[in-house]
């Protein structure tokens, strides 16, 4: 009977260490205070801007977007993207995929310019499996070009493409349902990866990371970014000849980081979620808001950097933060499915 109760004591003692590591990891016990140097400049009616990218030198935001009604997706949407005109300052919103009439639950995004045109390339979930969507954009018109499937594209989240025929791509986790899925996501078991192709074959080129979410690359510095938002990090690498990559080191945001964007400094601007635990409550419905962050950090070199809190706020403006893109004085910033997006202007 003793025996007994000492690994009734035992195993409640792991338990109870467990649900603490849990509250702690996820920012369970942060405080909220809403804060930014500026002011919201325009609400933008579009459900669900989960990604976006900024095309500085001709002026229009590419946004990725479908009216989720939770994560993960389960039923067949019909979302799109959208071209965001900056210089108007009505900021006219149209959108691209009006034609393309698959079953369209777009994600993560990347663009690349190729001569006159940009190749997109946009991650995108369907009930019946995940695939990268490829298409060309020239001026405003989007043509799809083909669809890409392969056994290592299971839980795609985010795309980044080196040029027009090489990308890497993050699978966020590596169970998609059961004990498993639920490890990666309270207990922050780090199996998720990083996909290389390369321009023929699929690999993998990074492991060991807790749900790897946004991913970019800084062609001048030949570094490439993971968000790891379970473990509030983004994850350093430099990027070999051949694809393959080396950890160099990893940041600790302090928060749950998501979609990366770089400005023309190679600084690092990230839509993250301060409070895991009610931003997965939000994605189930179960609250009516989570709090949105925007960090900027200023990479320089191994320990080397500056994190910024450029917004923070509860929720009630925007909630579930993802990205966030600045363009002259203006913040672009998205979310996981708000039915808006918000322009922020700064001081």
């Amino acid at each position: 009977m003793k025996i007994a109760k000492r690994i009734f004591l035992v195993l409640l003692i792991v338990l109870l260490l467990f649900i603490t590591h849990v509250f702690v990891s996820t920012g369970y016990f942060r405080t909220i205070e809403n804060s930014f140097d500026g002011s919201v400049l325009k609400r933008i009616k579009l459900a669900g801007a989960e990604d976006i990218m900024v095309n500085t030198n001709e002026g229009y935001a590419l946004i990725s977007a479908t009216a989720r009604k939770g994560l993960p997706n389960k039923e067949e949407e019909f979302g799109g993207l959208y071209l965001l005109d900056l210089k108007d300052e009505m900021f006219g919103l149209k959108k691209l995929t009006a034609n393309f009439k698959k079953s369209f639950a777009p994600h993560g995004i990347s663009m690349f310019k190729t001569d006159s045109t940009h190749k997109v390339m946009v991650v995108n979930h369907t009930p019946n499996g995940h695939s990268l969507e490829v298409f060309r954009l020239h001026k405003e018109t989007l043509t799809h070009q083909n669809t890409l499937v392969d056994a290592s594209i299971f839980s795609p989240n985010d795309v980044v493409m080196i040029d027009s025929n090489r990308f890497y791509f993050t699978n966020d986790h590596k169970y998609t349902e059961g004990v498993g899925r639920l490890l990666e996501d309270y207990a922050g078991l780090a199996i998720s990866n990083v996909i290389y192709f390369d321009g023929e074959n699929y690999r993998e080129v990074a492991d060991g990371i807790a749900y790897a979410n946004g991913i970019n690359y800084d062609a001048k510095r030949n570094l490439l970014y993971v968000a790891s938002p379970r473990k509030f990090l983004v994850k350093v690498y430099s990027r070999n000849e051949d694809g393959s990559l080396e950890f160099i080191e990893n940041i600790d945001c302090g928060t749950g980081v998501d979609n990366i964007e770089l400005d023309s400094q190679g600084h690092l601007w990230i839509g993250s979620h301060p409070n895991l635990l009610r931003f997965a409550a939000y994605a189930k419905g179960k609250k009516q808001t989570a709090p949105s962050e925007i960090i900027k950090i200023k990479y320089r070199g191994t320990n080397d950097y500056d994190i910024e809190i450029v917004y923070l706020e509860d929720g009630k403006t925007m909630s579930a933060s993802t990205v966030a893109v600045p363009y002259e004085d203006l913040i672009i910033t998205g979310n996981v499915m708000d039915p808006n997006f918000l322009i922020l202007q700064r001081n």
